[in-house]
């Protein structure tokens, strides 16, 4: 397999972007990503798009070619990939191995979501598409619900507290403030935090992400030929994708998620370092109790100890390991099929040395874990300075 580099990295603004629509979106990320790599779109030799639910927010179908051949792609490979919320992260994975074997040299990989076009009651009901259907959606259940149970058994078995939720909330949203292209630039208190109007228990508005438009886009090449387009590739040194079950009656228990486990295995393995080697990290907080539960899984903590390590302040800028310093999901924003390529648009910029006020010093590698549904699809990749 060769190596492989990000050379280029564009996203939009994350929000409630009522005079956008998807394909717009998708060209604006695309465009950006094509400039930062001085890249022609003449040089793409396929188009990857991570999407989760296009047809169901905005009616449109076969998605992939509408995007490229609107950002001048056309007659290219161009494909879509859905993995529910890791349905980018998918398609770089994908993306990777098809540059990685060989098969192309430079693919161009988009993430996007036009979620606000619907009412948040039917938001909901399409995100729910994303669990069980004969199981858990029958039976009423939406995935604030879900992570609610998740969170509420953490707390049974492990002495999770509320206080340690909002910790995470708190700090995500500091960092946010910070990131102009977020959703939500709104920094918040502990206070504030408990006092959330209630979703679902004991989760409140502010442990749940945003439903969120917006679209992010990276290109890659080999190696070889990053150096001779940028000073400053990026190099991927270790990339899994891994699956579980869809429903949470199916697992043996709620307090962890194995995919998540396993990819972060996997990716530490190809990339020859381990936990203490992350120096930054972008995890898939799409409920506070996401992030405590995912630091767990990939080895930053031992189990029991995310609410506590949130708590402590260890995952804020200044602490041992930086943790969404992009506000993550909860304050940047959550454009479903966009979310795990903006992940990794925001390591590029850390790793770059880009990230002005967010910036870790120092930092030359990066985590990003982009996690499907309840737990059913996991994409960990580790980014490090070329």
């Amino acid at each position: 397999m060769r190596p492989v580099a990000i050379v280029g990295a564009g996203k939009t603004a994350f929000g409630a972007l009522a005079d956008r629509d998807l394909r717009s979106l998708a060209v604006e990320s695309i465009a950006k990503c094509l400039k930062n790599a001085n890249m022609e779109p003449s040089g793409v030799e396929a188009f990857y798009l991570g999407n989760f639910a296009g047809p169901e927010f905005i009616g449109q179908n076969h998605v992939a070619p509408y995007v490229a051949a609107a950002a001048g792609l056309a007659g290219i490979p161009a494909t879509r990939f859905e993995a529910a919320c890791a349905s980018s992260g998918a398609a770089f994975f994908h993306a990777w191995t098809a540059v990685a074997a060989g098969a192309y040299d430079t693919v161009l990989v988009t993430g996007v979501e036009k979620m606000t076009s619907q009412p948040t009651p039917k938001v909901a009901e399409i995100l729910a598409g994303a669990g069980d259907l004969a199981g858990e959606i029958r039976a009423g259940a939406t995935f604030p619900a879900l992570f609610a149970m998740i969170a509420r058994r953490h707390m049974y078995e492990y002495g999770t507290t509320r206080e340690q939720l909002a910790a995470v909330a708190v700090k995500n949203h500091d960092n946010g403030a910070l990131n102009p292209e977020a959703h939500l630039r709104k920094r918040i208190t502990i206070e504030q935090a408990l006092a959330g109007k209630p979703v679902a228990e004991p989760l409140t508005v502010f442990d749940c992400s945003l439903v969120s438009d917006g679209a992010a886009s990276v290109l890659i090449t080999t190696l070889e030929r990053a150096r001779d387009l940028t000073a400053r590739p990026i190099v991927v040194r270790g990339i899994a994708q891994t699956s579980d079950h869809v429903g949470l009656d199916r697992k043996e228990t709620i307090t962890t998620f194995p995919a998540v486990r396993r990819a972060g295995e996997k990716a530490y393995a190809m990339a020859g370092i381990g936990p203490r080697d992350v120096n930054v990290a972008e995890l898939h907080d799409c409920f506070t109790i996401a992030e405590i539960i995912a630091c767990e899984d990939l080895g930053f903590v031992s189990k029991s100890e995310g609410g506590p390590y949130a708590a402590s302040g260890a995952t804020a800028r200044t602490g041992e390991r930086p943790v969404n310093t992009s506000g993550g999901l909860k304050s940047k924003g959550h454009p479903v099929g966009a979310t795990g390529v903006a992940q990794l648009c925001d390591l590029v910029t850390q790793l770059r040395g880009e990230a002005g006020e967010r910036q870790v010093p120092g930092a030359a590698t990066g985590l990003a874990q982009n996690l499907g549904g309840s737990g059913a699809t996991c994409v960990v990749t580790i980014l490090g300075v070329g």
